[in-house]
C-alpha cells in the first residue's frame, strides 16, 4: 500500500470533522481498525480503499497518493497548456517577475527538447527530475513564507523537504556527471543537435535569446562567487 494512505486517510477524516468512532461506524469498520489503517499498523484491502473513497468523496488513486487531485485528475502531454505560446496568456505580477518566467519557460524548453531529440530516456528523467526538484524546493519554500495555509498538502514534512530535495538533485547531478565523463571520454557520444550559438539561434530563433540570457546571467554571478573565494581575507 502506498505511504501516503495513512496520512490521507487521517486528513480525510479531520476535514469532515469525524471523530474516528464516527467515521469507523459509517465506513462499517472498528475503531481501532480504523486507527491501525490511519497509522499504518495494518493495510486495507481494496473493498475498504473503494468503500473510504466513496465516503470521502475523492478518488481512489488520491487515497493512493497518486494524485494530488481529490477527482483524480491526471494530466496528458496534449492536455497541458503552454504559456509561452498562448498569445495574451499573461501571468500577473511585476515586471521583473515576467521577464524571469519567460527566460525560464523558454530556456527550460529548449533544453527539454534537445533532450528529446538525443532520445535518451534516462537522460530525460534525470534532467526533468532535478529541475523538479528544485522547483519543488523554491515553491514549498514560498508556501511557507506566505503563512496563509496549512502544510498538509505536502507529505513530506516541512522539516525534512529541503533536504530531500538537495538530495535528490545531487543524485541526479551525480549520474548527469558520470555520462558527461563518460562521454567525454567515450569515440561515441549521444547524438545532439547543434549545441552552438549559431546551431541553437537558427533551430530556436524565438527561443534562444532567452537560454543565451539565463547562460550569461549565471556566469556572471558564478565568476562574482569565484571571485569572492579567491580574494585575500
Amino acid at each position: 500500500m502506498v505511504t501516503d494512505f495513512p496520512r490521507t486517510l487521517s486528513l480525510l477524516r479531520q476535514e469532515k470533522k469525524l471523530s474516528q468512532k464516527k467515521a469507523a461506524e459509517a465506513l462499517g469498520i472498528s475503531q481501532a481498525l480504523l486507527s491501525h489503517y490511519e497509522n499504518g499498523v495494518r493495510e486495507p484491502g481494496l473493498p475498504f480503499v473503494v468503500r473510504a473513497a466513496d465516503f470521502y468523496g475523492v478518488s481512489c488513486d488520491y487515497l493512493l497518493g497518486r494524485t494530488m487531485s481529490k477527482e483524480g485528475a491526471t494530466i496528458t502531454v496534449e492536455e497541458l497548456g503552454d504559456v509561452s505560446s498562448e498569445k495574451g496568456n499573461v501571468l500577473r505580477g511585476s515586471v521583473v517577475a515576467m521577464l524571469q518566467k519567460k527566460l525560464l519557460v523558454n530556456s527550460a524548453g529548449i533544453l527539454l527538447d534537445l533532450l528529446g531529440k538525443a532520445g535518451d530516456r534516462g537522460l530525460i528523467n534525470d534532467v526533468s527530475s532535478y529541475l523538479s526538484a528544485a522547483l519543488y524546493k523554491m515553491y514549498r519554500y514560498v508556501y511557507l513564507i506566505s503563512g496563509k495555509h496549512s502544510d498538509s498538502m505536502f507529505p513530506v514534512p516541512a522539516s525534512l523537504f529541503a533536504d530531500l530535495c538537495d538530495a535528490e538533485m545531487k543524485l541526479r547531478e551525480y549520474r548527469l556527471r558520470a555520462l558527461a565523463q563518460k562521454n567525454g571520454d567515450s569515440r561515441q557520444p549521444l547524438e545532439f543537435s547543434d549545441l552552438s550559438i549559431d546551431g541553437l539561434s537558427r533551430d530556436y530563433p524565438t527561443l534562444a535569446p532567452a537560454l543565451f540570457s539565463v547562460l550569461h546571467n549565471v556566469s556572471e554571478e558564478l565568476e562574482k562567487l569565484a571571485c569572492s573565494q579567491q580574494s585575500p581575507q
